[in-house]
Parts: C-alpha cells; sequence; structure tokens
C-alpha cells in the first residue's frame, strides 16, 4: 500500500498499478510506422501477383484502416491500439472492398502478415522505453505498489520487451492479446487483478487510449491515469480522471 503522488499532489492510496505496453511505456510509433509500410508494400505486392491490375485504392484504404496520418500514427488508430488478429481482420475488409470473397480477402490479409513477420518484425529491436519511465517504474516498485502490464501485444512480445530493458523483476504479470477476454473488455481487468490478488479499487490504471481508460472505469478500477506523452499527435482521454505528461510527475509515498 503506498500514497500516489501526481505533480506533488496526493491522488490516493493504492496496492497495484496496471500499465498498457505501447504508447504509455514504450515508444512504440517508429516501429509501427515501419510495420504499418512493411503490411502495405506486402499487400501491393500479393495484390500483384493475382494478377490484378494496380489498384489506387490499396494503398490509402490500407493506410486508413491502420490509422497512419500525415503526421504519424493515430493513437487510437487499430494498428496503435487493437490486437494483430483485429488489423488482420481490417485488412481483410479492405481486400474485400476491392472485390475479393472474404475467403480470399482473410487468405490474402494472412499471407501479407505472415510475410512482414518473417522479415521486419522478428528483424526489429524491442521499442525503446518512454522517457524517465524506467525510474518511474522502479520508484513505484520500490514504493511498495505491484506492477502489472496488460497489453493487446502478445504474451512473448510483453515478456520481449520487458526483457530487453531489464523490467521483468518489476512486474508482477501481464494480460496478453493471447489471454482472453483481451482488453478493452472489463474482464481483463478483472481477471487481471484476481491473478495478482489485488483489488481493483486499490489499482492505477495508466494508459494513453480512451479504450484502456474506458475499460478502466467499468471494471471499478479506483484511479484511471491518461498517459500524453506517447505519441506525435496527443490522444484525446475524456475518461481520464487525472493526466500524465511526463513520468517524473508520478511519484510514491510509502504508508506507516
Amino acid at each position: 500500500m503506498a500514497m500516489l503522488m501526481l505533480r506533488g499532489v496526493p491522488i490516493g492510496t493504492f496496492d497495484g498499478v496496471l500499465f498498457d505496453k505501447d504508447g504509455t511505456l514504450s515508444h512504440s510509433e517508429p516501429h509501427l510506422l515501419k510495420l504499418a509500410e512493411a503490411r502495405i508494400e506486402a499487400a501491393l505486392d500479393l495484390w500483384s501477383t493475382l494478377g490484378q491490375s494496380h489498384n489506387p485504392e490499396l494503398r490509402p484504404l490500407l493506410s486508413r484502416a491502420f490509422g497512419l496520418e500525415d503526421e504519424g500514427l493515430h493513437p487510437a488508430g487499430t494498428l496503435a491500439v487493437a490486437a494483430r488478429q483485429d488489423n488482420l481482420i481490417s485488412t481483410a475488409t479492405v481486400f474485400c472492398l476491392l472485390g475479393r470473397s472474404w475467403p480470399e480477402a482473410l487468405n490474402l490479409a494472412e499471407q501479407c502478415f505472415d510475410r512482414v513477420d518473417q522479415t521486419v518484425a522478428k528483424n526489429c529491436s524491442a521499442s525503446p522505453l518512454l522517457t524517465h519511465a524506467g525510474r518511474a517504474l522502479e520508484r513505484l516498485q520500490s514504493g511498495g505498489l505491484k506492477l502489472a502490464v496488460i497489453s493487446n501485444d502478445t504474451r512473448s512480445g510483453i515478456a520481449g520487451f520487458l526483457n530487453h530493458h531489464g523490467l521483468s523483476d518489476r512486474f508482477s504479470g501481464c494480460w496478453s492479446a493471447d489471454d482472453q477476454p483481451r482488453k478493452p473488455h472489463p474482464a481483463a481487468v478483472l481477471q487481471l487483478c484476481q491473478r495478482l490478488n489485488l483489488t481493483p479499487e486499490r489499482c492505477v490504471l495508466i494508459g494513453d487510449a480512451e479504450t484502456d481508460l474506458a475499460m478502466a472505469r467499468h471494471a471499478g478500477i479506483g484511479c484511471a491515469i491518461g498517459y500524453l506523452d506517447g505519441w506525435t499527435k496527443q490522444p484525446k482521454l475524456p475518461s481520464a480522471e487525472h493526466l500524465l505528461m511526463d513520468w517524473n510527475e508520478l511519484e510514491v509515498r510509502p504508508t506507516p
């Protein structure tokens, strides 16, 4: 149990903190932009192997499906917040819009993603930590709080990220895209808390997506904090009780 302080002001006494990963702990935008471009190029190449002529709609439709914008990645777009399977479905939907049957479209999307997984995805190192996140995690754990990750990345993806940054020992558990139900279902929060022997009302959830914060509210989490500095375009987080711009703003004070 510890008192959490935001910009020097107490915001409550808690036992645990649940963190989103991409855009909250991880500076994921550069990697995700490369991933999106690789998937688009693979889709264009696969489309041409079908004997189809160049379709000028394919690239812009896929860009919109992934949430690509001129200034970067939309922080609430499919690639930023959704699981791999959701992105695969949105890709298949684009192929459907261009005239393929659903079985054909799904097969094309799976080929596209598998091709990229064998090249770009496996060759990418773990995304860097966001500024001051490592020190904040150290403060929170040392102050007596139990930490966990709740993310739509795979279990192996979460483990790889934490191992790469030497953070595995700071976290007591995680909830991933391999767990059911996936976030943003409120039961994901409730089951993670149960797994960690935490009471939701005595936990904080910190995330960069409105879906995460609304999920926290519906699950009865004691405090939902929105993190703003993970993307080029700042997210809109109306469900946040507090907003966090820099990890140095968050401190912990042990209770007697």
